[in-house]
């Protein structure tokens, strides 16, 4: 018996679908998350997908904030963020359920600029005492790079970590933003460093 479930009338091939279908794991699905993990590797999305060892990302220099975030179970009950050029935003009353209350926290947005994840837009936001501090010092190299050659204010970085012992909490790491190299705004070709492919973290 035959099934005529769709009219094929006005429409491509099949044999042309396939290749349409798999574009779609090319499309942008907006900017995904990035953090690093207990174990000091750097992942993103709700994956969890481990960043590609050896990837490079360019670092928009305009996009550095700054502002508040309370969390309850795990979960950002409320955020208040603003541009670094801005002030600190009002906190009022953390949200029913958050555990710490406001929490101050600071972030940049990322673009991967070579291997797997090539074109992937992520944010990073960290309320952590090492996260902090290692943006900190990431962004005063970037203003001393802006003195320096305000034409190439965009910094292209390796995500790697550091670590050390803490006396309760074992072995923590902190985030480090390698810098390898400065280009424009408009960017530019760069040299793109061997990788292996990423994996997928374990949860």
């Amino acid at each position: 018996m035959s099934l005529a479930i769709f009219k094929n009338a006005g429409l491509p091939a099949v044999s042309s679908l396939s290749t349409t279908l798999r574009s779609l794991q090319k499309e942008s699905l907006g900017v995904v998350f990035l953090k690093m993990d207990k174990s000091g590797h750097w992942v993103f999305g709700v994956d969890r997908d481990e960043v590609e060892a050896g990837s490079l990302w360019a670092v928009n220099p305009f996009s550095f904030v700054h502002g508040y975030v309370a969390w309850g179970m795990g979960t950002a009950l409320g955020e208040k963020t603003v541009a670094i050029t801005e002030a600190k935003p009002e906190m009022g009353a953390a949200p029913n359920g958050a555990e710490k209350g406001w929490e101050y926290q600071m972030g940049v947005s990322l673009k991967c600029t070579s291997g797997v994840d090539k074109d992937l837009e992520a944010r990073f936001m960290t309320n952590s005492l090492g996260g902090k501090r290692a943006l900190q010092e990431f962004a005063a190299e970037v203003a001393n790079q802006i003195d320096k050659d305000p034409s190439k204010p965009v910094p292209i970085v390796l995500l790697k970590n550091s670590d050390y012992m803490h006396k309760l909490y074992s072995r923590l790491y902190n985030p480090v933003f390698e810098i390898k190299n400065w280009i424009s705004m408009e960017g530019e070709a760069e040299v793109v460093l061997p990788a292996p492919k990423r994996r997928r973290m374990a949860v």
